[in-house]
């Protein structure tokens, strides 16, 4: 048996054979026991300050330590026909809100300059982070309000109402991508096996790796908060990764049976090509998203440890568990068989090749040509992504110009500018209620109404006991155009430092808009230390597993391109808006802040996938002395199958998210889909032979300085064919 049988993949497979029912019952009811005791104990979630950064971040810090929540705030608006025709309305929902038992400080109506808009502001009661769950009475309260008062036009706009329609939205489109996504994985495995068990377990075993991944997080998340989406994103991750893995692993154990293997013959022929390629693939992910933890965001640094988790848990099970159940079933994985699909199969297998090898003919005759051309493409996908913006997308984006929320937002932001999202000035000091302090916030007050720059209702709250206070300033402008951006710098820069310095111990400026600038600038720092450590993985893997500085360079080179595809189509479509109505969507006019640096893991990461599957077969039919051109005809046309069924169930999966309504959900799943289907097909199947192929026998080269690193194959490696059985012996 060859040192690649005995690997580690080879001793797992047949530990998981010789044992499969303890393989196959303890992997269930670890997956269940770790899910419910999950379940039980529940995640904890960022703080605001955790999911900030720089001086915002600790302006938020100060009111989580001082014992301080920013109470969830609500704003009404009330619109007459006339100038101040509001007023009995105004009275009747100050009434009714106060019924409610909910609200806090419901304050007087602030008019407008026009006088026929007033705005009442007031406050939920008891923990911020519930108040969506609290809201019903509220929106009821002025929904009755509007109903009882002809001629009075009403918006509602808050924290509650937003995190209201934020839980259910994101709750809806998460069973969304779920239901979806599972059964069309599930088809494209019919497709490509013809029979419903095997297509139905590598979808399993999938599933339960993101089951079981959810309870893990729960207990990970004491260390590392996670962020609302992160669970999106793990199943997202998880279910292509899994499933993949699984596609892979079956599918080389069922063509060595269609080849004459025994079963236990084929599962460690399986084992040791197929297998180890997961464990290979798999911890290069793993490395991939480690370099999230460079981040100097709790955000990322939640991404990594649920993306790492359920490459992990997929991993193992591909190694493990589905041995151990093809062991069990044995030629009953067959069973289910689709007569019209198994028959599609077998041509489409045929057919798979025969593309690959009539692409490869001209490809390989002209490589220059070919490597001009695709490269050209790649970089026309790549070339809008020069002039992306990015932003924490606010409710009003993520939710749509037609939804009510967002509506409500426009319509108060333009009669009572820097209302909805006014800034917030927290310090600590000591001489809080003193004669001084309180002359200081008088000359602020002053300044601010002096400037021109900032809104009339200028609110200060002081926590004497505790040291600290919070003063709320109405920025000019929507909160976040240019106009609001530069009175954020008049507070910053200037009033806050001169005005307030003296008096505080510490002072800092938040808000949503210094919140989004912060940790926009934060995501500039750390986008450089990631992409270094990400590539400086992928070089060293590179080298270590085909040894040759070519295939090391090209690798980086290939997925950068990919990248590039990636965040040119992002900005194409949801920034400038080309093709934004065939998705149902709406131009946002800027890339979610976190979701560049995202992208490019988790990208660098699956490419992977795909590029050692194919690159390890070159290598092995140049291995057994075929000339590069000759291996990489073959190499291209053996692993041409399974690259596109995995590739397109990657892509199934993400465009799944792109149809969601989240904003965020939406750029992520166009921008992975995009890039997996250009890495799977242009990329691997035109760029990377034509660039090998000019490379020639140079794809090969390693400095005589580096000889001595040592090699990890990828572990396909040639197998020799079964010989033909004696007559009358045992099969």
């Amino acid at each position: 048996m060859s040192a690649t049988r005995k690997g580690l993949a080879v001793r797992l497979g047949g530990w998981s054979t010789r044992h499969r029912k303890t393989a196959i019952i303890g992997w269930l009811l670890f997956v269940v026991v770790v899910a419910v005791a999950g379940g039980v104990s529940g995640s904890r979630q960022m703080t605001n300050s955790e999911n900030g950064a720089g001086d915002s971040a600790r302006a938020e810090k100060i009111l989580e330590d001082a014992g301080l929540q920013t109470p969830a705030g609500e704003m009404v608006m009330l619109r007459s026909d006339r100038p101040d025709g509001w007023r009995a309305a105004a009275r009747d929902l100050s009434a009714r809100l106060e019924r409610t038992g909910e609200t806090a400080r419901v304050q007087p109506p602030v008019r407008s300059e026009s006088g026929r808009e007033a705005l009442v502001t007031f406050e939920l009661r008891g923990d911020p982070d519930t108040a969506g769950e609290r809201v019903g009475p509220v929106v009821d309260a002025v929904e009755r309000t509007e109903a009882a008062h002809r001629g009075i036009e009403v918006y509602e706009f808050g924290d509650a109402t937003a995190q209201h329609i934020l839980d259910g939205m994101l709750t809806d489109d998460l069973k969304k991508a779920e239901l979806t996504a599972v059964p069309l994985a599930l088809g494209i495995l019919l497709v490509v096996f013809g029979a419903l068990v095997a297509a139905l377990l590598p979808v399993l075993l999938g599933v339960t790796a993101c089951v079981g991944t959810f309870g893990l997080l729960a207990f990970a998340s004491r260390e590392v908060p996670l962020f609302d989406s992160t669970n999106s994103v793990m199943f997202l991750v998880g279910l292509a990764v899994g499933v993949d893995y699984s596609l892979f692993y079956l599918r080389r154990e069922r063509d060595e049976r269609a080849a004459g293997r025994d079963a236990a013959t084929a599962l460690r022929i399986a084992a040791a090509t197929s297998g180890r390629a997961v464990l290979i693939s798999g911890v290069t992910v793993i490395l991939a998203m480690a370099g999230m933890f460079l981040s100097g965001l709790m955000l990322f640094k939640g991404f990594a440890v649920a993306t790492i988790l359920v490459v992990l848990m997929a991993m193992l099970g591909s190694v493990t568990v589905l041995p151990a159940t093809l062991s069990w079933l044995g030629d009953r994985i067959d069973a289910g068989r689709v007569p019209l699909l198994n028959r599609r199969r077998k041509k489409s297998a045929r057919a798979a090749g025969g593309v690959s090898g009539r692409l490869m003919r001209p490809v390989l005759a002209r490589p220059k040509l070919f490597a001009a051309v695709s490269g050209a493409l790649l970089l026309v996908l790549c070339a809008p992504a020069l002039g992306m913006k990015t932003e924490q997308l606010g409710l009003e984006k993520q939710f749509g110009s037609d939804a009510a929320i967002t509506v409500a937002y426009q319509e108060i932001t333009g009669a009572f500018p820097g209302g909805p999202a006014p800034a917030e000035v927290v310090l600590r000091s000591g001489d809080i209620g003193s004669p001084r302090f309180a002359a200081a916030v008088a000359d602020l007050k002053k300044e601010l109404a002096a400037s021109g720059e900032f809104g009339r209702t200028v609110e200060v709250e002081t926590y004497r006991t505790r040291g600290v206070a919070r003063i709320e300033v109405p920025l000019a402008g929507d909160g976040g155009n240019a106009t609001s951006r530069h009175a954020l710098d008049t507070l910053q820069e200037d009033l806050v430092p001169r005005i307030l310095g003296p008096v505080s111990d510490q002072v800092h400026v938040g808000g949503d808009l210094a919140a989004n600038r912060d940790f926009n600038d934060q995501l500039k720092t750390d986008i450089a230390p990631v992409f270094l450590f990400i590539a400086a993985v992928t070089f060293v893997l590179m080298l270590l597993c085909f040894r040759s500085l070519p295939i090391a360079i090209v690798s980086i080179l290939l997925n950068l391109l990919s990248v590039g595809a990636a965040y040119g189509t992002m900005t194409a479509v949801f920034q400038h808006g080309w093709g934004a109505e065939l998705l149902g969507t709406e131009p946002a006019g800027a890339i979610e802040s976190w979701m560049p640096l995202f992208v490019l893991v988790i990208l660098f990461g699956l490419s992977m996938d795909y590029h050692v599957f194919v690159v390890s077969r070159i290598r092995e039919a140049h291995a057994r002395g075929l000339a590069t051109r000759d291996a990489i005809r073959e190499g291209i046309r053996t692993t041409a199958g399974p690259v596109t069924g995995a590739a397109a169930i990657m892509v199934v999966v993400f465009a799944v998210y792109a149809l969601l309504r989240m904003q965020d959900m939406q750029q992520m799943g166009v921008g992975l889909a995009v890039a997996v289907l250009v890495d799977a097909t242009l990329v691997r199947m035109v760029l990377l032979p034509s660039a090998m192929a000019l490379l020639g026998e140079r794809t090969w080269y390693l400095p005589r300085a580096l000889r001595r690193l040592p090699s990890v194959s990828h572990g396909e490696e040639p197998v020799e064919r079964p010989r033909p059985p004696l007559v009358g012996a045992d099969r």
